[in-house]
């Protein structure tokens, strides 16, 4: 029974937009996994649903993995060969629970999912996350108990986070004058020295980058 996960379940539809996005840059987008709920319709030829169109085998998984530019992921195992292994860049997404965020490369760059307080009707704030005791919250039931709905990414904060990795890839990326200043207001607040459940440091010299057109756009979040 894997129903305590249920709240890492993601929509396959939210991630059409930043495939045709990518194919349109010229990149053969193809989307991995064994087991999927859904297929992923697009017309772009570049787009290509290996995970459900009958080509997927394991071999071709570790293969794909190795020679791809750079993975989009929710962090649900799948993107152990190519993260891990092969220490490709990574663009996580829809991530929680928020503690848990990998934060020793600096080929990564994150994004966590809404946590919208159910019964104000509104999304809590970073700091809020972590003094709620839901920054760490790996069973559904935590957020249930909370009272909290966890929303997903929108596809534009997908495109665009996906976008900001190619721009820096290819040495195209632009910082706006307020993103380091928006950078170090997240990690200020962001439990840098919090501990597993085995009393072992989660984190180490923060290397990551949260996605920097989110954080412009919600400054708010880092109040």
């Amino acid at each position: 029974d894997w129903s305590y996960h249920d709240y890492r379940d993601c929509d396959i539809n939210n991630f059409i937009k930043v495939s045709e996005e990518l194919a349109n840059r010229g990149f053969y987008v193809i989307r991995m996994g064994h087991h999927v709920k859904k297929e992923l319709h697009s017309n772009n030829p570049f787009v290509i649903d290996y995970a459900a169109n009958g080509m997927r085998d394991d071999f071709m998984d570790i293969y794909l993995a190795s020679i791809c530019t750079f993975i989009i992921t929710t962090g649900t195992g799948s993107d152990g060969p190519a993260a891990s292994c092969f220490r490709k860049p990574t663009v996580e997404v829809d991530l929680v629970p928020l503690g848990y965020l990998r934060t020793y490369t600096e080929k990564t760059l994150l994004l966590t999912r809404h946590h919208m307080l159910k019964k104000e009707n509104r999304e809590l704030k970073l700091s809020e996350i972590f003094s709620m005791d839901i920054g760490f919250c790996l069973h559904t039931s935590c957020y249930e108990d909370n009272d909290i709905e966890l929303q997903e990414n929108t596809p534009e904060e997908i495109r665009d986070i996906a976008v900001e990795m190619v721009e820096r890839l290819e040495g195209d990326w632009i910082p706006e004058p307020n993103d380091e200043t928006l950078q170090k207001k997240f990690w200020e607040i962001f439990p840098t020295d919090a501990v597993g459940r085995s009393n072992n440091p989660l984190h180490g010299e923060i290397r990551a980058r949260f996605g920097a057109d989110f954080l412009r756009k919600n400054t708010w979040w880092l109040e």
